[in-house]
């Protein structure tokens, strides 16, 4: 019997079809096994978002991902609703906010994560609203607290997929999310008018309710999320009206 030659072309294409063959596999397992790790790092990244927005930044503070999971059961109640404020059946958890903001704004399905006190989870601290919009070059999301007066922003989480280093992407950073603590909701007619990021940078709007102060280099980025904030607070008046005090 002849020898196998190593340097035919059905060797060479059978030892490449064998090599993907099992590399594939490989990592098919690899995958399969890490999924329910993926699922529970990015269910716990959410709980960050919302209680970080609903009970301030230093809320979390020396807390491991358990102890932070366990905070969120304890204090956080879902409530599932469509744009005109009545309650929906629908599973929260496979509530997709990037779907359902692919949907005409009257069809979506709007969660709302109701906010304990952590000292009495039964006294409501803050109604955490989820908002998608678009920045300059992609997706830009925030998690917005309003104060359990139904008016007050006592804090936000803002996050992107693709905004510029040092500019729009800046709306990941602390010092910025907190412009937005303190501001109001200015509620109008059919509407609700959210505090806006402002041209410029550097200025004091302290006694103004409605103005941020803004990034500079990044007003598209600011202009995103302007229309982000104003067309989902928008959308969440009808249920807002009903807790505001």
């Amino acid at each position: 019997m002849s020898k196998l030659n190593r340097n035919s072309n059905g060797y060479i294409f059978g030892y490449a079809i064998l090599l993907t063959l099992v590399c594939g596999t490989l990592l098919a397992f690899v995958s399969e096994g890490l999924k329910e790790k993926q699922k529970a790092a990015i269910l716990v990244e959410k709980q960050k978002f919302i209680l970080r927005a609903g009970l301030g930044a230093t809320s979390l503070n020396g807390l491991t991902d358990p102890m932070i999971t366990e905070l969120y059961n304890q204090v956080v109640k879902v409530e599932t609703i469509n744009s005109k404020g009545e309650s929906v059946e629908a599973d929260e958890a496979k509530l997709s906010i990037f779907k359902e903001y692919k949907k005409p704004a009257a069809e979506r399905t709007l969660p709302v994560y109701v906010v304990g006190k952590k000292d009495n989870p039964s006294e409501v601290e803050s109604f955490v609203l989820p908002t998608y919009g678009n920045g300059l070059w992609d997706n830009i999301w925030a998690y917005v607290a309003i104060d359990g007066d139904a008016e007050t922003i006592e804090g936000i989480v803002f996050d992107h997929k693709g905004e510029t280093p040092g500019l729009g992407a800046r709306i990941t950073d602390a010092e910025i999310q907190e412009r937005f603590v303190g501001k109001k909701l200015a509620y109008e007619a059919s509407s609700i008018n959210a505090p806006d990021f402002q041209k410029g940078e550097g200025n004091n709007f302290d006694n103004e309710p409605q103005k941020v102060d803004g990034m500079s280099g990044a007003t598209i980025t600011g202009t995103g999320v302007n229309a982000m904030l104003d067309a989902y607070m928008t959308l969440y008046q009808p249920y807002l009206v009903t807790k505001k005090k």
